[in-house]
């Protein structure tokens, strides 16, 4: 296995998820008009986001389940969770954009790691059927992965 991937050679994709919600139309304002991801194809009991490059499908059922176990910082985060990874300008405008939607944060965007290598901005929120999400934010994304 190469270095930095799972396979020999990098392999280049779209991530796609699916989870359930509550509602479709408190979804849709909260992923298209907070967040302001692009609608795709929907139906009835589904509906597709491009999630900042990637496909969200958020169908009509009951979340997972989730307890606040998960230990960053000080604060006890809920797992499990999804999220993304932005470059810094990206997540600091993501992060007003939810800040002047009065969004509720599990954890307020901040600093974690100043200095040291892995140095990242984080924030976790919920979405409005109560699915827990991190976006992370990193100066340079080729350090993503740094030990």
């Amino acid at each position: 296995m190469a270095a930095g991937g799972c396979y020999p050679a990098p392999m280049r994709s779209l991530f796609h998820l699916a989870i359930h919600v509550h509602d479709l139309q408190a979804a849709r304002a909260f992923y298209g008009g907070v967040l302001g991801c692009t609608e795709g194809r929907s139906t009835a009991t589904w509906v597709d986001f491009d999630f900042f490059g990637h496909q969200l499908s958020l169908h009509l059922g009951a979340p997972f389940a989730t307890t606040r176990t998960g230990q960053v910082g000080d604060v006890l985060v809920p797992m499990p969770h999804f999220g993304l990874v932005l470059a810094l300008p990206d997540w600091q405008t993501l992060a007003q954009r939810l800040q002047a939607a009065k969004v509720e944060f599990v954890m307020e965007p901040q600093i974690r790691f100043a200095g040291q290598s892995g140095e990242q901005w984080t924030m976790f929120f919920l979405d409005p059927s109560g699915n827990p999400i991190e976006v992370k934010g990193f100066a340079s994304l080729d350090t993503v992965y740094a030990p």
